[in-house]
């Protein structure tokens, strides 16, 4: 399947993620959101955005190997970090920079809430795949 990415003239240069993504026809991985648990149900990173960061990139990159598919087919990508300030955006974009290096960048929403379901999770991701 493939994935035409595009940023429009007119529009701000995106900072890791493209603004348009186009996925033909074909078949789809909707991955579930993503927390900080290891495969053994424990939480890692306590209080620890980076940390947890990279836990659930760790769970999306299997989540992904699991249908053939890795972060290259990721073509739209949702982030969910709680009580989200522009001090927290570096160890998640850091972690992100680590997974997509130069690109190819999924269309992707960054948004603050209040709370996830567990307390102590600090931020949840989901993503789209294209997988043929």
């Amino acid at each position: 399947m493939s994935i035409d990415r595009s940023n429009p003239a007119g529009m701000a240069k995106p900072t890791g993620y493209t603004h348009v993504t186009v996925v033909g026809a074909g078949r789809q991985a909707h991955i579930s959101g993503q927390v900080a648990l290891d495969a053994g149900g424990n939480l890692v990173g306590k209080g620890d955005l980076a940390a947890q960061t990279e836990q659930v990139f760790a769970n999306l990159k299997a989540a992904l190997a699991s249908v053939g598919a890795d972060f290259s087919k990721v073509f739209k990508m949702v982030t969910y970090v709680v009580n989200l300030t522009p001090d927290k955006l570096p160890a998640v974009r850091g972690v992100r920079a680590k997974v997509f290096g130069d690109g190819p960048y999924p269309a992707s929403t960054l948004v603050g809430v209040t709370a996830l379901v567990n307390p102590d999770f600090l931020i949840e991701i989901e993503v789209i795949a294209a997988l043929d």
